[in-house]
């Protein structure tokens, strides 16, 4: 292991089976795979040989991580409501999905390139089967709670795939929830839920709304609603 500047720290994988070198390119590092009896020497010349389009591929998984910081790479450790995401590199050909006490492991293999849409796509899709669970085992339950405390009378209540709103209320006192909320710390998956409910009372975001949403968050509501801001759906 080395660091260059530019790139970041530069781990070296070495593999019998290839015949050429190759290079991974993470937000701030490179992965190499070299041929057996490959040199560190041969290495930086083949880095410096194509400097340019190494750097340039990096600057834009760096702004996509910038823009969205839920886009996932192997140093991943997400951390949802009830479980935790964790990436571990194998010599697997495929990508499996293991949960157990409260850990999920993606294995992957060593070559799977994470910047591409595709590799997200999967593995995002096996995240979600996971929250979109224990969305639906938690959160009516959390719903009918908060209702209860607080006065509330509801519909129903819906786990629902949503990028855009993590919830909504429909006129017929239906609430609707992302799963994504899995994704926010507990007292802001509680904002959310309190935000809809209170929308079965008041439909529009009024004086009257905002009054009734102080009055079930002890005045914080202005707090909660600025925070909870920070939190981005992964796109």
């Amino acid at each position: 292991m080395q660091t260059i500047a530019e790139f970041g720290k530069i781990e070296y994988v070495k593999n019998d089976r290839c015949n050429r070198i190759s290079v991974r390119i993470l937000v701030d590092s490179l992965r190499v795979t070299i041929p057996k009896h490959t040199t560190q020497q041969q290495v930086l010349k083949f880095i410096q040989a194509h400097h340019e389009k190494i750097l340039s591929k990096q600057e834009k998984i760096r702004k996509r991580e910038r823009e969205n910081p839920t886009i996932l790479n192997d140093n991943t450790h997400l951390h949802t409501l009830t479980f935790d995401v964790v990436f571990s590199k194998t010599n697997r050909n495929d990508i499996f999905f293991s949960m157990k006490n409260g850990l999920l492991t993606i294995e992957f293999p060593e070559s799977m390139d994470f910047t591409t849409e595709i590799s997200q796509k999967y593995c995002w899709n096996g995240i979600n089967y996971f929250m979109r669970k224990e969305a639906r085992r938690l959160f009516p339950d959390r719903t009918s709670q908060l209702a209860a405390k607080y006065g509330f009378a509801y519909s129903t209540v819906k786990i629902q795939s949503s990028k855009s709103r993590w919830g909504s209320c429909s006129r017929e006192k239906s609430i609707n929830l992302s799963f994504y909320l899995m994704l926010l710390p507990a007292h802001l998956i509680d904002y959310v839920i309190l935000h809809e409910l209170c929308h079965t009372k008041e439909m529009n975001h009024g004086d009257k709304f905002w009054s009734l949403m102080d009055k079930v968050t002890d005045r914080k509501s202005n707090v909660l609603r600025k925070e909870l801001k920070k939190y981005h759906m992964p796109q």
